[in-house]
């Protein structure tokens, strides 16, 4: 397994209390109702100037139906970062600058061949190209996560590019260079198993995909999550806040444990991990 090291979260503690406060439908104003904690210390956290005690933000949690654990350890700097186990194919996560973070795809293909699959195409295909590793040469298919410009730029000149056979994107997205797939459909490329899961929420087209290598007696399955889950915390529900929900306790209860999550923002982390201690996740 090939696998640089990880950026820091996609997320920190205002970003999450942002989002789970518009999952709820709360003001600043109706959750210091609801808390007792004031309404300028909620402001300021999500504002990332946060001095929230532990006591204010168990409150928090309470009121927003958040994992207590994991806003604890989030709001105090001390979120858990998973242990990465043995996956039976290399991964090279491709780092792209979106705004003032990284969004990421992935290349996954069997150590030591020159052949690939790639995940989400980034903002284009000069930024691939940037963070291309040297010994893939050539991809077998290519399959998008979700139609946003940071994960689906350059989809058809990627494919022109290699001579892509095979690209997937989500049932419903709208990429004139792909073929849609969607829920429990798989497809076969050398020793790799992919199979698609439809997650809407955070975009109404949205798929994650959980790779296999069904020969290998040993090694962890890879979810490829896009903007379903982040280590410490979840996508926007810009779609539907509770599609998103639903299908991120299904997706992660669907895999085991020990499956690595490779998502579109933010560094790796396990199943195991955002169970346990993901705020979104109760």
């Amino acid at each position: 397994m090939n696998i640089p090291s990880n950026p820091p979260l996609e997320d920190e503690l205002g970003d999450v209390l942002e989002k789970a406060m518009h999952r709820a439908g709360l003001t600043d104003e109706s959750l210091a109702v609801r808390t007792g904690v004031r309404a300028g210390r909620i402001l300021d956290a999500i504002d990332y100037r946060s001095d929230l005690t532990t006591d204010e933000l168990r409150l928090l949690a309470a009121a927003l139906g958040l994992n207590e654990v994991g806003l604890c350890a989030l709001g105090t700097g001390r979120y858990p970062q998973a242990e990465i186990g043995v996956l039976p194919f290399c991964v090279w996560p491709l780092r792209m600058a979106h705004g003032i973070g990284v969004a990421n795809a992935y290349l996954v293909g069997e150590c030591g061949s020159d052949r690939a699959v790639l995940f989400d195409s980034g903002a284009g295909l000069g930024a691939l190209e940037a963070v291309w590793p040297h010994s893939v040469r050539r991809l077998d298919a290519v399959f998008l996560t979700h139609v946003e410009p940071e994960h689906a730029g350059g989809l058809c000149e990627v494919v022109a590019r290699f001579a892509v056979q095979a690209a997937f994107v989500p049932r419903g997205a709208e990429a004139p260079c792909g073929r849609p797939v969607g829920e429990g459909e798989t497809k076969v490329f050398g020793p790799l198993e992919i199979t698609a899961y439809t997650t809407p929420g955070h975009a109404a087209a949205h798929n994650c995909y959980v790779v296999r290598a069904p020969a290998a007696k040993t090694g962890a399955r890879l979810l490829v999550s896009g903007d379903l889950v982040f280590a410490g915390s979840a996508g926007g529900g810009y779609f539907s806040h509770e599609q998103l929900q639903t299908n991120l306790r299904r997706v992660l209860h669907a895999v085991p444990a020990n499956t690595v999550i490779a998502p579109g923002h933010g560094p790796l982390t396990t199943v195991e991990n955002e169970l346990r201690y993901n705020p979104f996740l109760v």
